[in-house]
C-alpha cells in the first residue's frame, strides 16, 4: 500500500510558481520551529494544496495538477519558489520516495531538495461558532488600500498596528486605521444582520496578504470570532483553467490583535469647516512636485477658485497652483506632504472634498457616496504649524 509521504505529480511551471509566490510571504522566523519556513505540499484528487503558516497567520491555496501518486511533504518555500521560477521547461515533475526528500525535474534539470515530514507541519485552525458575512472581493481590497497606509508602525502601540473592522447593522461595515497623526475611515453600507454585529483588529501583515490576493473570485466569505478571522475565496469551476492556475479555493486564517481599539469617532471634527471641491489626481501631482524640494512640510493657500501649494527648504522653493471649486475665506494651512499624498494615491474617486479651518485644525479629505448622503471615505490629517 502506498505510504502517504510518497508522492508524484506533474504541474504547469507558471501555475506552480503562482501558488508558491502567493504563500511564500507567510513563513515563520522561530529558530525552534524550522518547519515554519517550509511549505506543506499535499497532492490529492487532481490538486496540489500549498500551505504556509507562522502560527499567527496561515494561508492555503490549491493549484490544478496531474496527480499520479497522492502524498505530501514540506519543502523550504523561499528556495523552492526560486527554483521553480528559473526552470526552463513548462511541465514540472515533482516526486518523493520518502518523507524528507523531493525531486523537482524538467527535461534537462533535476533538483533533489531536502525537506521535513509533513506530519510535523502545524494544521491551520478551523473557526468554530464564528460569525460570517460575504463581501465583494474588489470592494474589500479597495477599502483596505484606502486606509492601510495609516496603520501605526510603533511596536508600543500594538493595537494600532492593524486595521479595525466595525460591523453594524445600522451602518454596514467600516474599516479604520490610525497612527495617532492621521485617521483613515472607509465605510460601505452593506446588509449585516444583528447576529453578525462585531468588531476586530486585523494585523498589518494579514491586511497586506488580503490586498495581494489574486483576482480569481468575485466574492469573499469572512468568518470571525473573538480571537481569529478566516477569509475564503471559492473559485468557480471554469476559473481553474485560467492563466493563474488557482483552483478550488484560497483560505487565509489569522489571529486578531488583542485589545480595545480607541474610539475613532472622537477624532473626527464636528465643527463647521470650510469646504473645497478638488480634482484628486491634479492635487496629487501638485503636492508631489512641491514635495520635491520639501519632504517635511507643504503649505496650502486656498482662496476663491484657486489652490496654491508651496514647498520650501534649504534646497530652494516651489509653487504649484490649480483651479478648485471654492468661494470662501482665504486660508493658509500646512501639512506633512506624505500625509496628503497617501490618501490621494489610495482612493479612486475623481473628485474629493477637502475640509479645513485654520493652521491649528486638522484637514479632512472626504469622498461622498453618490447615492446616499454618507461618507464613503474620510481621512483626518493633523496639521503642521504654519510659520
Amino acid at each position: 500500500m502506498l505510504k502517504k509521504d510518497e508522492m508524484k505529480f506533474k504541474i504547469n511551471r507558471d501555475h506552480f510558481g503562482s501558488g508558491l509566490q502567493l504563500v511564500s510571504s507567510v513563513v515563520g522566523v522561530r529558530k525552534t520551529m524550522p518547519i515554519l519556513q517550509n511549505v506543506l505540499i499535499d497532492a490529492k484528487e487532481g490538486f496540489v494544496h500549498l500551505t504556509t503558516t507562522n502560527l499567527d497567520l496561515g494561508i492555503r491555496c490549491a493549484v490544478k495538477a496531474n496527480v499520479i501518486e497522492e502524498g505530501s511533504i514540506t519543502l523550504p518555500v523561499k528556495e523552492l519558489t526560486r527554483i521553480v521560477r528559473e526552470l526552463a521547461e513548462m511541465e514540472v515533475s515533482v516526486s518523493s520516495q520518502n518523507a524528507t526528500k523531493a525531486t523537482i525535474s524538467t527535461r534537462g534539470s533535476v533538483f533533489n531538495i531536502i525537506g521535513m515530514e509533513s506530519r510535523e507541519f502545524p494544521p491551520l485552525p478551523v473557526l468554530e461558532n464564528a460569525k460570517n458575512f460575504e463581501l465583494v472581493r474588489e470592494e474589500l481590497t479597495n477599502m483596505l488600500r484606502s486606509v492601510s497606509y495609516a496603520q501605526s508602525v510603533n511596536e508600543e502601540r500594538y493595537m494600532l498596528k492593524g486595521v479595525f473592522f466595525l460591523l453594524e447593522p445600522e451602518n454596514g461595515i467600516s474599516l479604520v486605521a490610525t497612527d495617532g497623526r492621521r485617521l483613515a475611515v472607509s465605510s460601505k453600507k452593506i446588509s449585516i444582520k444583528e447576529d453578525e454585529r462585531g468588531e476586530f483588529i486585523l494585523p498589518s501583515l494579514t491586511v497586506s496578504e488580503i490586498e495581494r490576493l489574486p483576482k480569481v473570485s468575485d466574492k469573499i466569505v469572512l468568518n470571525h470570532t473573538d480571537r481569529q478571522v478566516a477569509i475564503k475565496l471559492t473559485l468557480a469551476e471554469e476559473s481553474s483553467e485560467e492563466s493563474s492556475g488557482f483552483s478550488d479555493s484560497i483560505y487565509l486564517v489569522s489571529k486578531v490583535v488583542e485589545g480595545k481599539y480607541p474610539n475613532f469617532k472622537q477624532v473626527i471634527p464636528k465643527d463647521d469647516f470650510y469646504q473645497a471641491k478638488i480634482e484628486r489626481e491634479l492635487m496629487l501631482e501638485c503636492v508631489h512636485r512641491a514635495a520635491l524640494v520639501s519632504d517635511e512640510k507643504v503649505t496650502l493657500k486656498l482662496k476663491a477658485g484657486e489652490l496654491e501649494i508651496f514647498g520650501q527648504s534649504t534646497l530652494g522653493d516651489a509653487c504649484e497652483s490649480m483651479d478648485i471649486d471654492y468661494d470662501d475665506q482665504e486660508t493658509v494651512v500646512s501639512f506633512n506632504p506624505k500625509f496628503l499624498l497617501d490618501p490621494l494615491k489610495s482612493i479612486t474617486a475623481d473628485t474629493i472634498i477637502f475640509e479645513f479651518r485654520d493652521d491649528m485644525s486638522p484637514g479632512v479629505f472626504k469622498v461622498l457616496n453618490e447615492t446616499k448622503d454618507k461618507d464613503e471615505f474620510l481621512c483626518v490629517v493633523m496639521p503642521i504649524r504654519t510659520d
